[in-house]
């Protein structure tokens, strides 16, 4: 059976689009879902189940739009898919101080305004653009990069993004569920 990593883009921001991790487990394991881990309430999932990805992300959506009232973006990445994406993060010294290094998990290819995206780059920050990742790393930090503000607009393709830090943990857990 096939690893997942489930990552919700939208909800529990400033109170709005409440969406609670049991609600959520729960709901996962109604649509098959087994083996179901959660971290933190922003919405990363670990989970074991026979799903095609996009079908099973429209599903959840669609769910938690006719319980709930919003429709978070939901996308579901296979574990090797998601290692790989982590492992990419191509600036070592983010490890350090993972707040500052952020991984975009796109929909899809991008499509970047790259002229644009080197403008707006603040002096001290870096980046770089995978196949389904934009790696950042804004050692200035994220709250004040421009260019983590309009990411997503830039690259013309649906995208969430997580810090090293959760990045690392999700591995973790990753790692967790293969031994138990």
């Amino acid at each position: 059976m096939t690893r997942w990593v489930m990552l919700l883009r939208g909800i529990n921001v400033g109170g709005a689009n409440t969406l609670t991790m049991a609600t959520l487990k729960t709901l996962l394991k109604k649509l098959g879902a087994r083996q179901v881990t959660t971290y933190i309430q922003s919405g990363n999932v670990i989970f074991s189940g026979l799903v095609d990805a996009a079908a099973f992300e429209e599903i959840v959506a669609g769910e938690i739009e006719r319980s709930l009232g919003f429709r978070p973006r939901v996308l579901v990445i296979a574990e090797e898919g998601f290692r790989e994406i982590v492992a990419g993060y191509p600036y070592p010294e983010a490890f350090e101080a993972p707040k500052t290094g952020h991984v975009w998990f796109l929909s899809g290819s991008a499509d970047p305004d790259r002229a644009t995206l080197a403008d707006i780059a603040a002096e001290t920050e870096r980046y770089e653009i995978a196949p389904r990742a934009f790696y950042l790393h804004a050692p200035d930090g994220i709250g004040r990069s421009k260019l983590a503000q309009r990411a997503e607009r830039l690259l013309g393709v649906a995208a969430t993004a997580r810090n090293l830090g959760t990045c690392k943990k999700l591995v973790t857990l990753l790692d967790a569920s293969a031994h138990g």
